[in-house]
C-alpha cells in the first residue's frame, strides 16, 4: 500500500509554517519560511488570523479533518461538562485513525486513515473501516493477521522517530494495544506548539 499525498502533506507544513508531524523529511526542516517568494507575509496578525491558524494546524495534523465534521467534534465538546478545548483534544485522540498512528502502526496520519480503510484494523476483534470511529476507554486495537507483514506496518514499528504516549499500552510483537484512558492535553505528544483554546475562542466568536 502505497501512502498518498506526501505532497499536500508537506505543502501543509509550508502553508502553516512549521514541521506539523516533527518529521525528518520536511521541506520546514531547510526552509523556515512559508510558501511564495521568501514567504514574505509578515503581518502581525489578527486575533480571528490567530485563530484560524490555530484551528487550522489542528485540523492539518489529524489528516486535515473536513470542516463539517471538525465542526461537529467543537460542537460535541461544547456539549459535555469540563474544558472545551480539553474536550475537544479527547475527541481527536479518540478517532481510530489516530490511534492506530499513535500505536506506530503506521508512519503518519495519512497512512493511518487509508489503513483503516481498507480494512487493515480490528477493534475488540472486529474489523471497522470508518478512520472517524470512536474508540472506547479498554478497547483493543489490533492489525488484522493478513496485514501484519507489510512493509509500511513493519517500518513504522521499527522507527525512533516516535514514542508511543502513556495513555495507550501496546505490544508491538502481537501488533496489538490497548486504549488505556482519555489523554490529558499535555500527554499528547504534538512536535509542534498547538492551541486548542484558540480554536474554541474561533468556533464560539
Amino acid at each position: 500500500m502505497s501512502e498518498k499525498r506526501p505532497k499536500s502533506k508537506y505543502k501543509i507544513d509550508r502553508r502553516l509554517g512549521c514541521n506539523l508531524w516533527g518529521r525528518p523529511k520536511s521541506p520546514f526542516n531547510k526552509r523556515e519560511y512559508g510558501p511564495g517568494q521568501h514567504g514574505m507575509r509578515r503581518k502581525k496578525p489578527t486575533d480571528y488570523g490567530t485563530q484560524l491558524f490555530a484551528k487550522q494546524k489542528l485540523k492539518g495534523y489529524y489528516g486535515n479533518i473536513g470542516e463539517k465534521r471538525f465542526r461537529r467534534y467543537y460542537d460535541e465538546a461544547s456539549r459535555r461538562k469540563g474544558d472545551t478545548s480539553a474536550n475537544l483534544i479527547e475527541l481527536l485522540e479518540r478517532r481510530l485513525d489516530a490511534v492506530v498512528y499513535r500505536m506506530k502502526f503506521v508512519p503518519t496520519v495519512f497512512a493511518a486513515r487509508q489503513f483503516v480503510n481498507h480494512c487493515h484494523v480490528l477493534v475488540n476483534g472486529k474489523r471497522v473501516n470508518i478512520p472517524s470511529y470512536s474508540v472506547s476507554d479498554g478497547d483493543i486495537i489490533e492489525v488484522r493477521e493478513k496485514s501484519r507483514q507489510m512493509p509500511l506496518v513493519l517500518q513504522a514499528i521499527d522507527s525512533s522517530e516516535r514514542d508511543v504516549p502513556e495513555y495507550l499500552d501496546v505490544d508491538h510483537k502481537a501488533m496489538k494495544g490497548k486504549f488505556v484512558r482519555a489523554p490529558s492535553f499535555d500527554e499528547v505528544p504534538y512536535p509542534t506548539h498547538m492551541e486548542p483554546h484558540l480554536v474554541i475562542e474561533f468556533y464560539s466568536r
